[in-house]
């Protein structure tokens, strides 16, 4: 819990991203802080590109943007805006021209590096843009007061920034139920048929690899740009609501998340915490959540269909896995990590 001295404070929290319109694991992570802060008496303003969360306890203004670089133009915009009323700016990004702003604390958080997105990322266009990105970054961090990366795998491109605060998920809202699990096996993915989430390669894999030897077996895919039809045991879930989201979690076997890059990976804690297996790709944001493989399965792409059918044929690998997952969640319980920004924002 909170330190109950904690003053309460003006926060201006900044987010290109939102929940509203992008699918960005970021503006969940933005939504969920500023939504306990809120909670805990502080006044947050969210300061984004993306129109209001429906529902959003703090306040919202919209820094509207359109055409190219919009990115990149948001941030020129930030620089124009009067900041002088808040105690705190609390930045997600797009911060870098943002120097000798007047307010006593200035905190940026690194989500991953865009350096090593690029190293995966496909089409020189686009690896040009992360680098441009990952240049910002660096400028970031030096125009903040303080700057905290979300998993230790990050400092290798910024070793200058020794804190971290790990991104956090509500425990009472991911929890185990037993009784609501499926009864046949299920294979859960949050995230994109295509790019860097990988969706499009597990469902191949699912289906020439795991469907064969366990007919009964389903892959439940929570993803908004997947074909309509991507092939025998393979359900398109679509876009869930909080409650509709949780619920899935609950009854999955499995969770599968194959990645090329992820900076900390949010749907890998919420499976933990909701008692789900985790299955995922040797990314940084997958080593440093599952603690290097120990409380869950790393495989590198070729292996995941045979790793899935493997560990649902296992039960007592199963239970073994829930039981070190649920206990390495609990290290990333949204309370600790709004009481470590907490005490960052106190300087």
């Amino acid at each position: 819990m909170a330190d109950p001295t904690t003053r309460s404070l003006r926060i201006a929290m900044i987010s290109y991203y939102l929940p509203s319109t992008s699918k960005m694991g970021i503006g969940y992570q933005v939504h969920a802080l500023a939504t306990e802060l809120t909670r805990r008496g502080h006044h947050v303003d969210v300061f984004s590109d993306c129109p209001p969360v429906e529902g959003a306890v703090y306040r919202h203004r919209h820094i509207e943007m359109a055409g190219v670089g919009r990115t990149f133009r948001f941030a020129l915009a930030l620089r124009r805006l009067d900041f002088s009323g808040y105690d705190v700016i609390h930045a997600h990004g797009d911060d870098y021209w943002m120097w000798r702003r007047r307010v006593p604390r200035h905190v940026r958080t690194l989500h991953g590096s865009c350096f090593e997105e690029a190293r995966t990322i496909k089409g020189l266009k686009e690896k040009a843009r992360m680098v441009l990105l990952g240049l910002s970054e660096v400028l970031a961090s030096l125009v903040a007061d303080g700057t905290v990366v979300v998993s230790p795998a990050t400092r290798r491109w910024y070793p200058w920034v020794h804190g971290v605060i790990p991104n956090g998920v509500d425990l009472t809202r991911f929890a185990p139920d037993d009784g609501a699990r499926a009864d046949h096996p299920v294979v859960l993915f949050v995230g994109t048929w295509a790019g860097r989430k990988r969706g499009a390669e597990l469902a191949t894999q699912f289906r020439d690899v795991v469907r064969p030897t366990l007919p009964e077996a389903e892959l439940w895919m929570v993803t908004r740009d997947a074909p309509p039809n991507p092939g025998d045991g393979v359900r398109v879930l679509g876009e869930l609501s909080d409650a509709e989201l949780a619920d899935v979690y609950r009854r999955a076997w499995v969770f599968c998340l194959p990645s090329d890059y992820e900076g900390f990976g949010i749907p890998y804690v919420e499976a933990m915490a909701s008692g789900v297996p985790v299955v995922a790709t040797p990314n940084p944001g997958a080593r440093y959540v599952t603690d290097e493989g120990r409380v869950g399965v790393l495989a590198e792409l070729s292996e995941i269909g045979p790793t899935l059918r493997g560990l649902l044929g296992d039960p007592g690998g199963l239970v073994e896995l829930r039981q070190s997952g649920l206990q390495r969640a609990a290290t990333f319980a949204l309370t600790t990590v709004v009481d470590d920004y907490e005490r960052l924002y106190q300087g």
